[in-house]
């Protein structure tokens, strides 16, 4: 008798949360506006990460990719309103810019941006940044090319200047020493080169777009090899050019960080709770030809569990 009770107790229960579920209203479906600078491999790849954690979601999601083809002309033409979006997405430095230039309140989640300071002002943004921290960047230097003590390092913006200040802060912990050089014009690089020949171990090439950029990258890379000094890239194609080696991201897992982000946010979660983050993941080209030629040893590790060892 008291089974007989329980189990028209359960029913009852069952039944009345049926019913009550089917006269709830329908969960709305929200919508991710995705907007991408350029169509290259890194932004594919991210992308495709990014829709398929949002793919994955058990709330209802719709996401609209916008393709700015690297062309700021297009934005108006192609974002249009972004009035009722409940999360923006945006993927490269152009993209970026764009969505916060037409959005203060719709939350944005930057990936493929340089560096944080891409948001600055904007309290509706975070994001993933692609450059690698300080104490990553010696730290790895230390692991892969464990004879370098003394590390050149030339630049030129007042942003490079913190990160110089904070390697020569942190330097000392792995063993290592920092010469840094200012310059305030091109036409210095030759002259800090120079006064790098006889200091440095290795060049530390900081992403400072008037030291490293595609004018100056012969001349880099003659004074490293006629000196027998490594050039640390801050990029593959530089290893493939003849730096030594240079640290990379996996792409589909900054997608995946950004999916992250934007669960937390669709959840709920305030955009200012959630700070701007490096990629959690570090990759590495090496190029065994530099390293054959300088006469710097590297180890089997090093090599085989390199991204791409450049032959």
């Amino acid at each position: 008798m008291h089974s007989l009770a329980w189990l028209l107790a359960a029913t009852t229960l069952g039944l009345l949360s049926v019913l009550q579920a089917a006269g709830r209203p329908p969960q709305r479906e929200l919508q991710v506006v995705v907007v991408v600078s350029q169509d290259a491999p890194p932004y594919r790849a991210a992308l495709t990460s990014f829709q398929r954690a949002m793919g994955a979601e058990k709330k209802p999601v719709e996401v609209r990719i916008v393709q700015l083809q690297g062309d700021s002309s297009r934005a108006p033409q192609v974002m249009g309103s972004l009035a009722k979006v409940d999360l923006i997405l945006t993927l490269g430095t152009l993209a970026t810019r764009e969505s916060l230039r037409r959005s203060h309140d719709v939350p944005v989640v930057a990936g493929m941006i340089l560096s944080p300071e891409e948001l600055a002002g904007a309290p509706n943004a975070t994001g993933v940044f692609l450059q690698f921290p300080v104490e990553t960047e010696l730290e790895w230097l230390a692991r892969l090319v464990p004879s370098i003590r003394r590390v050149g390092i030339i630049y030129h913006s007042d942003e490079s200047k913190a990160r110089v200040a904070q390697a020569e802060r942190l330097a000392p912990g792995v063993n290592l020493a920092i010469q840094a050089y200012q310059i305030d014009r091109p036409q210095e690089l030759p002259d800090a080169l120079e006064n790098l020949a006889d200091r440095a171990d290795a060049l530390w090439g900081v992403t400072d777009p008037m030291v490293f950029n595609p004018e100056t990258a012969k001349s880099l890379l003659l004074f490293s090899f006629r000196h027998q000094i490594p050039l640390i890239g801050h990029s593959t194609p530089w290893v493939k050019a003849g730096a030594l080696y240079a640290l990379d991201r996996d792409y589909a897992d900054i997608g995946a960080q950004c999916a992250e982000m934007a669960e937390k946010i669709l959840d709920g979660q305030s955009v200012g709770s959630l700070p701007p983050v490096p990629p959690r993941k570090v990759r590495y080209t090496l190029n065994r030809r530099t390293a054959q030629q300088m006469k710097i040893g590297l180890s089997e590790r090093a090599l085989r569990d390199a991204a791409e060892v450049v032959e």
